[in-house]
């Protein structure tokens, strides 16, 4: 009685761990199925990228880095002689000018600074409101020659897409002398003139806006060693930018975190499942040979799980999967021949 009593129990214990680590390997894998398929929507899986740069393997994968930016080429406004460490320098070409202001029914006419020329011809009285035809100088972009975040070089579309604005002061020393000689400083501006807080019509002022260097959460594709737009994305973008060291929730909130401990889990899963088929082999008394044989029962049930998990989404970890439970059953096969049947 006692015999049959510790027989039920030892398969009964057999039982449950090997249905735990089968529901472990089926938790695992179908967790890792559904973050990937979220993942492929914004360009496929994700690569958590530390501070060493690209890596072998990691070319075509989407990338989630923190960081500074590096501005290696700073951008430089040759005509005032301005150099800024920034990713993007704008700069903003204003003339004090005559505009049309509708106001309901009403028509009134009212000098003020506009970076787009004010044509008086399309003017409903433009009689004593006529505006100079040009501007001296034109507005003008200028975008750093490279720009590095976690030692990964950022593609044209990121460098445009870092957020943030702040005004950049002149040093009016540094002009060419041409400029030198109609400029004069006046707040966060440079201006032609003679008296700034009165402005004259055809005045100029210029302004730049800089790019902030601050810290950004960087989610694009891998191309060398650039970071660009995933084209292939189905959400239509394929990139993310955004202030400050995010997380893949925040920068991707409908992509769910993959399982942690990903190797750990899945040798836990089959270390589970061949101590429960070897607890039900307990009363064969072949020691060696029984664990070597739980041990390939356990590969291939975890295997042929994990095979079954991933259908509907890629093939290669089926196929994968599928080669594990086919060298497990050939070791369970190998194993019961060469020990005879019970």
């Amino acid at each position: 009685m006692r015999i049959g009593t510790q027989a039920l129990l030892l398969r009964g214990g057999g039982a449950v761990l090997l249905i735990a680590g089968l529901g472990l390997a089926a938790i695992t894998e179908r967790g890792l199925l559904i973050h990937h398929l979220a993942a492929v929507r914004h360009g496929g899986d994700v690569v958590q990228a530390g501070a060493r740069g690209p890596q072998p393997g990691m070319h075509g994968s989407m990338v989630l880095v923190s960081g500074t930016p590096d501005v290696v080429e700073a951008p430089r406004d040759d005509d005032f002689n301005l150099t800024v460490a920034t990713p993007v320098l704008d700069r903003r070409v204003e003339m004090f000018q005559w505009r049309e202001v509708h106001v309901g029914s009403d028509v009134h006419y009212e000098l003020d600074w506009s970076d787009e020329l004010q044509d008086t011809r399309k003017f409903a009285d433009p009689r004593g409101h006529a505006n100079p035809k040009t501007f001296p100088l034109q507005g003008q972009r200028f975008v750093a020659g490279q720009v590095r975040v976690g030692g990964f070089a950022l593609g044209p579309v990121l460098v445009h897409a870092l957020p943030g604005s702040e005004a950049v002061t002149p040093d009016p020393s540094r002009l060419p002398a041409n400029l030198a000689a109609s400029f004069s400083l006046y707040h966060q501006y440079l201006t032609t003139s003679a008296d700034p807080g009165s402005p004259r019509l055809g005045d100029v002022r210029v302004s730049w806006q800089a790019v902030p260097v601050q810290p950004v959460t960087i989610f694009a594709q891998l191309d060398g060693d650039r970071l660009v737009r995933a084209s292939q994305a189905d959400d239509g973008r394929g990139y993310q930018v955004q202030v400050g060291a995010r997380s893949l929730g925040d920068v991707l909130p409908d992509v769910p975190d993959p399982p942690e401990f990903t190797t750990a889990r899945r040798g836990g899963a089959i270390l589970l499942a061949a101590l429960g088929a070897f607890l039900l082999l307990w009363d064969r008394r072949r020691r060696l040979g029984d664990v070597l044989l739980a041990l390939g029962v356990g590969v291939a049930a975890i295997g042929a799980v994990s095979c079954v998990s991933w259908l509907g989404g890629e093939w290669p970890p089926v196929l994968d999967w599928l080669a594990v439970t086919v060298a497990g059953v050939a070791v369970v096969a190998s194993l019961h021949r060469r020990m005879g049947r019970p």
